[in-house]
């Protein structure tokens, strides 16, 4: 929480003088009104937030300009709610994770973490380094696959989606919990690449239709998108983009721990409300944190 807090400093500082006032005025929602747009919440979310909260202050006759920071605490909590989720592991053996971001958003370093997240849940994992596009991704991949004891297919300068191919087959060979595939990084508008994402999660799936594939299901049963919890609105974009080709099952927000606005998980929550399933409040391997909407309206606006 304190890792989360210091990250959001700036927003969270921002807003609190918003209600250093002494009067709840149409002044006070103006001024709030640009915090939390300067703090990347979107047009659609902010306008939501607003209009619940005055609703809140109404119905509960508050006249403390203070007691509404604790009443948007409320409405922003109720709002990131669905994005709440656990990530499920065990129904399918393996359970075939496809993890999807653009360069720097720190996709192939969050790996790592939810590597060591699921190891030590006790699932063994199998990492696939199908990210041949960019040099030095494969070593990259391989250095935290020794970090965390697992096991990793590549091929040097591989077709990607045959490297996933093998290693969802490898992973059923070996009785792995878990095997999670590392993509190329890329922007939605290099739609060469967004097409070669398309064609890794069709191979994936012929996997699970393979003979002997039983219990498999069909995978991959989970597609992860990876977002920099600093681009702002930028994100979203991803989002949408990434969602539109792949169907998003879920998303890991990084960054989170420097000069993070935050406030676009609301605006996520409002268009796309996607299960955020971590968060990324810092650089070590245990710096990984499941997402809780009610600690992070409290780090956000308090």
């Amino acid at each position: 929480m304190e890792r989360l807090r210091g990250g959001l400093r700036k927003t969270s500082s921002s807003i609190a003088t918003v209600f250093t006032g002494t009067r709840i005025d149409e002044a006070l929602y103006e001024e709030l009104e640009e915090a939390l747009l300067m703090a990347d919440t979107g047009v659609k979310a902010t306008q939501y937030l607003l209009a619940d909260l005055k609703r809140r202050v109404k119905d509960s006759r508050t006249t403390d300009p203070a007691a509404v920071k604790g009443l948007l605490v409320d409405a922003l909590t109720d709002l990131l709610r669905p994005l709440e989720k656990s990530l499920v592991i065990g129904e399918f053996t393996p359970t075939v994770i496809m993890v999807a971001g653009v360069n720097g958003a720190g996709k192939t370093t969050s790996i790592g973490k939810l590597t060591r997240h699921l190891a030590q849940a006790g699932a063994s994992v199998l990492l696939a380094a199908a990210d041949t596009f960019r040099a030095a991704a494969r070593e990259q991949l391989g250095v935290w696959a020794d970090r965390n004891t697992v096991e990793i297919v590549s091929q040097e300068g591989g077709d990607p989606a045959a490297v996933s191919f093998d290693a969802v087959m490898a992973g059923r060979a070996r009785g792995k919990d878990v095997v999670l595939v590392d993509t190329a990084g890329r922007l939605p508008t290099q739609l060469h690449l967004m097409e070669e994402l398309r064609k890794i999660k069709r191979t994936i799936a012929k996997a699970g239709s393979s003979p002997g594939a039983a219990g498999i299901g069909q995978p991959p049963h989970e597609v992860l998108l990876v977002i920099d919890g600093n681009t702002g609105q930028n994100a979203l974009a991803q989002v949408r983009a990434f969602d539109d080709a792949l169907q998003l099952t879920g998303l890991v927000v990084t960054k989170l721990d420097g000069t993070a606005k935050g406030g676009v998980l609301a605006a996520i929550a409002q268009e796309r409300p996607l299960p955020v399933y971590f968060i990324g409040v810092g650089e070590q391997l245990e710096d990984l944190e499941t997402f809780k909407a009610r600690e992070f309206a409290l780090a956000l606006l308090t």
